[in-house]
């Protein structure tokens, strides 16, 4: 036992995320996160125990993944990026704008709680850099100029924000969260990149779907066709383990599907058919 005494709320907080995910690792340290705004030491003992792992393992997956914090964040996360493409595009800029605009350096949140600003060595989509993400949403190609009206979509609620002009699709390689399969099927191309292979079930029907790999893009193929508005249930096709997040869509409030970026990420995206609502956190 990591801990012998643990508060009441606490422990119903853990035991409810349990129920929801079963030994679900990273879904259990997204809903935890999710309620209080960061990982609690004493939560993550406290799941140690009950899933009989080692502390240290529990750390691992939550420092390996920049969307989980031992600290508590602001209710908007900033993050720039200061990868080799973006810094010579001017991410120190952007960063000492938002320094100045939120009176914060990188790592810290804003006495009201309202802000963190973080950066990243890389998003992962250097050809429209310099890149900032807040609350999940990339915005491409930033100047200094635009800093403060991002800060301020942000505070009016970024969804809202009008951001079609901004370049979002970029590729990415997911895995399976419980077996880490890849998903990716190279032999089989989808907007002409490898696509991802899920299996799914809707209305008692079962089979398999594609989809594009693209961030941003909404292209599928499906063995079965999937009406307009309804919620599908996606699996691992080698696990089998349901793809679930911790979340339920900002959009239309439907579960989230989650899957693990290859080389450090998740990404979520709604489980309605033809709502767009996604999330990603590298």
């Amino acid at each position: 036992m990591y801990l012998s005494e643990v508060s009441t709320e606490l422990e119903f907080v853990v035991e409810s995320c349990m129920k929801k995910h079963g030994k679900f690792l990273i879904a259990i340290l997204q809903e935890i996160q999710k309620h209080y705004n960061y990982l609690p030491e004493d939560a993550m003992k406290l799941v140690a125990d009950k899933l009989n792992m080692p502390l240290r393992d529990i750390y691992g997956v939550a420092s390996f993944y920049k969307g989980f914090s031992f600290n508590e964040k602001g209710k908007h996360v900033i993050t720039a990026c200061l990868g080799t493409a973006c810094h010579v595009r001017g991410g120190p800029k952007i960063v000492a704008a938002i320094t100045k605009e939120l009176n914060i350096k990188p790592g810290e949140t804003t006495k009201d709680l309202m802000f963190t600003l973080e950066t990243a060595a890389c998003l992962g989509c250097c050809a429209i850099g310099p890149i900032v993400v807040v609350d999940g949403v990339y915005f491409s190609n930033v100047k200094q100029t635009m800093v403060k009206k991002i800060i301020e979509q942000a505070k009016t609620g970024i969804k809202k924000a009008d951001i079609q002009e901004q370049q979002q699709i970029f590729p990415l390689q997911v895995s399976c969260p419980r077996c880490h399969h890849s998903l990716m099927k190279t032999e089989h191309l989808i907007d002409n990149h490898p696509c991802i292979h899920v299996t799914v079930s809707f209305k008692r029907k079962h089979g398999w779907l594609r989809l594009s790999s693209l961030y941003g893009s909404y292209s599928i193929e499906s063995e079965h066709e999937i009406p307009p508005d309804t919620e599908v249930n996606f699996f691992c096709p080698y696990c089998h383990a349901e793809l679930i997040g911790s979340s339920d869509c900002p959009e239309c409030n439907a579960p989230m599907i989650l899957m693990i970026v290859q080389n450090g990420g998740v990404v979520q995206f709604c489980s309605r058919r033809e709502c767009k609502g996604h999330i990603l956190d590298v």
